[in-house]
């Protein structure tokens, strides 16, 4: 499964969701949205212009934007 996870360092719901991830040991490709432009172009795209982080994508097209714990859960099956 590839997850991808685009935020920012500050992002308190980015580093729980990163948190949730490796508690988990469910791997995925980290982005920040301030070093690269595209990325941030991606999460301005799905978000109607708004810089709304975490993004995250999983294999099969689903998006979350900023979920909680148990939705993050949820969208893995555990």
């Amino acid at each position: 499964m590839t997850i991808r996870v685009l935020g920012t360092t500050w992002c308190g719901d980015c580093t729980r969701a990163r948190a949730f991830f490796d508690a988990h040991q469910v791997s995925y490709q980290w982005t920040d949205i301030e070093i690269d432009d595209g990325a941030a172009a991606e999460v301005e795209a799905h978000n109607g212009g708004h810089r709304i982080v975490p993004t995250i994508y999983f294999d099969g097209g689903a998006i979350l934007v900023e979920p909680s714990n148990e939705e993050l859960a949820a969208q893995l099956g555990i």
